[in-house]
């Protein structure tokens, strides 16, 4: 998606990424304004609003930050959120790999989608610094509505207020990137060569309601994809895996088969091992640390599973920097 401006052609490139959010520490207060500003995007529910500013102030807000505090507890580091950690950490990287590249003239920013830093700001600190050339990538393999928009949204607010301010691109999904792959390959191969093959891997991506799909959303079709190539990518067979969906909220029906309940059947079974990963998120969070690894951990040993075994987001990884700076610097060339 390319935004129109009349920036000059004499201005700084820069690159934004953008995840998904976090709160500023694992408390109800913080959780609260963290949820209020996730849950009240129409990306995000498309209830009418009405109907949903009831049940989202009167029953949501007061009971459900207390509980999720909770859980953040559990996978806080003393540099603060995880998936903050992590993506300022990819951002950082990000420069030197680019610098090594002779790209080092590219201005890097990272952001939040809700919660801080805003998208706005991290736009605001590009056009302080005279970027007038922006690429932006929304930090999810598989684009959705809910997200991938949900990103643009923010960015398009802000060239509403900014309109000649700099040209926009996005990228809006690599889920069929073969260094992706690639670098998701490497990481399962490597915790492989320490700990040894499991008789299920588990793909475990983020879930969507089912209606999205109905209406048109490409995010299930681009989560198979991305399941099928790292199979492939893998060499593994089609009993070998499974792909399943989590962090399913409210009552509505979701994308299918969901994740502990998949694991749990996987265990009733007699399937002794499985390994997990989830392929959608590039960052460790709270969906992955708590959820996958220790919610679902305690479901697969308890229905009878034997040994389980949560492999890392990419994170970090030589292979994904690499990968990204490529992906980045292609796109770049092309605009």
């Amino acid at each position: 998606m390319t935004q129109p401006a009349s920036a000059s052609a004499t201005g700084k490139t820069a690159v934004l990424l953008i995840n998904l959010g976090t709160p500023e520490a694992p408390t109800a207060p913080a959780l609260r304004k963290y949820l209020k500003q996730f849950l009240w995007d129409p990306r995000v529910v498309e209830l009418p609003r009405p109907i949903w500013w009831l049940v989202l102030n009167g029953i949501i807000l007061n009971t459900r930050p207390k509980k999720s505090a909770e859980k953040y507890a559990k996978i806080w580091t003393p540099e603060g959120s995880p998936l903050k950690v992590h993506t300022e950490r990819q951002a950082k990287l990000l420069r030197g790999y680019l610098g090594q590249s002779g790209q080092g003239s590219i201005v890097i920013e990272w952001a939040m989608r809700y919660g801080e830093p805003s998208v706005a700001d991290a736009l605001d600190r590009l056009k302080a610094l005279g970027c007038t050339r922006i690429l932006v990538l929304p930090l999810y393999p598989q684009y959705s509505v809910s997200t991938t928009i949900s990103a643009q949204d923010a960015v398009s607010e802000w060239v509403r207020r900014n309109p000649l301010a700099a040209t926009i691109d996005t990228i809006e999904s690599f889920h069929d990137d073969t260094r992706y792959i690639s670098a998701l390959a490497a990481s399962i191969n490597a915790h492989r060569m320490d700990n040894g093959r499991p008789e299920k891997l588990v793909m475990s991506f983020h879930g969507l309601p089912k209606i999205s799909i109905e209406r048109g959303d490409p995010y299930y079709g681009q989560c198979l994809e991305s399941g099928r190539l790292l199979a492939v990518e893998l060499g593994l067979a089609e009993t070998d895996y499974v792909i399943t969906f989590q962090s399913r909220f409210g009552p509505a029906e979701w994308l299918q088969p969901y994740t502990q309940a998949a694991l749990e059947a996987l265990a009733r079974d007699g399937v002794k091992r499985v390994d997990v990963v989830c392929p959608g998120f590039v960052s460790d969070c709270l969906e992955t640390l708590e959820e996958i690894a220790l919610e679902c951990k305690a479901a697969y040993l308890a229905a009878g599973g034997m040994e389980f075994h949560y492999i890392p987001c990419l994170n970090e990884r030589h292979e994904w920097i690499a990968a990204l700076s490529m992906l980045l610097r292609e796109r770049l060339a092309e605009s």
